[in-house]
């Protein structure tokens, strides 16, 4: 049954708009905020009964939106951990949502992030509810943080909810660390190969060619090539980079389409060398999720459908939802679990047990603790196995240059003795 507060959430509002707000307190403290009312009148009328003398009230404007741009001065996930391990603390020691809410606003260094949790802390000083402030902020606060915050304020738990959550995304930035790591090296080894490869193309071979010419002599078949290849490149660079810009933004544009998502979802999770990692750190998520959700008392169909929401990849995310429609028909977990093919056989059968003795939520979350140290173990191979190939890939190009440059100039030699 939804509380009164979500009804009116939901009920559609007339003439109602969105202003943003500055007033003072008695003691000459400046207040900002965002309040939700039929004209600037009632804004003030409202801001007065608080005890504020308003001193600016504008309606609010598409400019005004939130601006979260990774990298940008947008919120962070490092951000909302901090955030979260503070307003725990705060709310166990028995500070008012509200001064909680103004306190790590006013302190907060991000100018995004402020402006966020001063919006929420209007909202709820209107009569709403925490969760429900949050939604309005989707891009900052997703649906499985939402759900447990509701599920903390309906069981009067949100201080050990809010602590549950800090450690879950503290482990989840910590996962998404080590595959960032894993991905960091090789590109960039490859950037520099590109980019060498590209200069003793482009400006040492012609240097070289020019000198051989003078000599008049036919050049060997590995300088022959390297030259021709300097030839080619310097007259139809553009068309090289063209093609490489319009790969990129070819494949942007199909990872961004439904389908184009699922298929290269599905290619991830079977290539050769990250395919391992990608179902490694599909399992770890899936099951910290759930784990988490379950143990904060949140019903496991909701649970399921959020932790699809939050896979990460579209084939884990079928697999759930069917995962789900199986449940929601009367059979256990387990079973539909092993039908998706997705996930390992001992993750099932541990699964299984854990819902069977009543005790699931206990079982996944060890379960994301083994899978984090797998995760660790995997990323470790792989950067222990693609360091050397990258190596001697740009050893090779740079070595293979060098031969192709310096054979004609042993041949001279030779005949010159």
């Amino acid at each position: 049954m939804a509380t009164p507060a979500v009804q009116k959430a939901v009920a559609p509002k007339k003439n109602v708009a969105q202003f943003l707000w500055e007033a003072k307190t008695k003691g000459g403290e400046v207040k900002k905020g965002e309040m939700e009312a039929s004209d600037v009148e009632a804004v003030n009328a409202r801001l007065k009964s608080l005890g504020l003398n308003p001193t600016k009230v504008r309606k609010k404007s598409a400019l005004d939106g939130d601006i979260v741009l990774p990298g940008l001065g947008g919120v962070t996930g490092k951000d909302i951990l901090i955030f979260t391990r503070q307003f725990a603390t705060m709310i166990d020691a028995g500070l008012p949502l509200v001064q909680c809410l103004d306190i790590l606003a006013s302190q907060m260094d991000n100018p995004a992030f402020k402006k966020v949790l001063f919006a929420i802390k209007g909202k709820v000083e209107q009569g709403s509810t925490f969760a429900d402030a949050l939604k309005d902020h989707p891009k900052v606060f997703d649906e499985l943080y939402t759900q447990l915050c509701a599920a903390g304020e309906v069981g009067g738990i949100l201080d050990s909810i809010l602590n549950r959550l800090a450690a879950y995304r503290e482990k989840n930035e910590k996962l998404k660390a080590k595959v960032k790591g894993a991905m960091t090296y090789p590109a960039i080894v490859l950037l520099v190969a590109l980019g060498v490869t590209s200069l003793l193309l482009l400006k040492v071979t012609p240097v070289f060619a020019k000198m051989f010419a003078d000599f008049g002599s036919q050049l060997p078949g590995p300088t022959q090539f390297v030259v021709d290849m300097s030839e080619w490149a310097q007259g139809n660079w553009y068309y090289v980079l063209g093609t490489i810009i319009v790969l990129v933004v070819s494949f942007s544009w199909s990872y961004r389409n439904p389908k184009g998502r699922k298929f290269w979802d599905k290619v991830f999770l079977k290539a050769p060398l990250f395919g391992p990692v990608v179902r490694k750190v599909a399992v770890a998520r899936f099951t910290r999720t759930l784990g988490t959700m379950l143990s904060s008392g949140v019903p496991i169909l909701d649970a399921l459908d959020v932790t699809a929401k939050t896979a990460g990849n579209r084939t884990v995310e079928e697999s759930i939802y069917y995962v789900r429609g199986k449940i929601s028909e009367g059979k256990n977990i387990a079973g539909p679990l092993a039908d998706t093919k997705v996930f390992p056989s001992m993750v099932v059968q541990m699964i299984g047990v854990g819902e069977a003795t009543g005790a699931m939520d206990t079982m996944l979350n060890k379960i994301a603790d083994f899978y984090d140290d797998e995760v660790d173990a995997a990323v470790g191979a792989l950067t222990s196995m693609i360091e050397p190939i990258m190596m001697v890939f740009l050893g090779g190009v740079v070595g293979g240059f060098l031969i192709a440059m310096y054979l004609p100039i042993f041949s001279i030699a030779g005949a010159i003795q």
